[in-house]
């Protein structure tokens, strides 16, 4: 079968936002539908893609009674594992609604953000926690949140830079009520 999105998770998780992909270690992944991810394989790669030659779970006929899935959606409302499940319901009824195009769109959007807080803001030690504020924060607010952090940290290291850029990240994540932290 062909693979048309890549780095968008047969149960509906953003390959792009995720650390393992945003790295150039050993362990880099290039996405759930990977070649390489295929040959290992997950349940949802085994029942969509191999079984019933499908890319996403919610074109399954079964979508809506299969307790692999629903274990799987109820389970990220709680908790996360290495990569942040806190807009997988979010993320799954737009694209339900939207249509996948629109949701590679969005994806592109906010790994090009990420790309900048990586490039610009990380100290080393922050990649795990700009992805997930990429997965979280809107757009404007991403945007909004770049722009301050490169006017209120000029001139400085990279250390205080990423200082910097944590205070308003977490600033917002006050205001808005955003949890920036994987859940475990």
């Amino acid at each position: 079968m062909q693979i048309k999105y890549p780095e968008i998770g047969i149960c509906g998780l953003s390959c792009r936002l995720c650390p393992m992909y945003n790295t150039d270690a050993k362990s880099k992944c290039d996405g759930c539908k990977s070649e390489n991810r295929i040959a290992v394989g997950c349940p949802f790669i085994t029942c969509a893609i191999k079984k019933k030659g499908i890319e996403f779970c919610w074109d399954c006929e079964q979508n809506e009674t299969c307790e692999k899935w629903m274990k799987h959606r109820n389970a990220g409302k709680k908790v996360d594992s290495f990569k942040c499940y806190q807009k997988l319901e979010a993320d799954i009824a737009f694209i339900q609604k939207n249509g996948v195009n629109e949701f590679e769109k969005l994806q592109k959007m906010r790994e090009k953000a990420l790309k900048k807080m990586l490039q610009e803001f990380n100290e080393g030690r922050s990649k795990s926690y700009y992805c997930i504020v990429a997965t979280i924060l809107e757009i404007g607010e991403l945007k909004e949140a770049l722009t301050k952090a490169r006017k209120d940290s000029k001139g400085l290291e990279i250390k205080d830079i990423s200082k910097v850029f944590h205070l308003i990240l977490d600033e917002l994540a006050d205001r808005n009520n955003y949890y920036l932290k994987l859940r475990k």
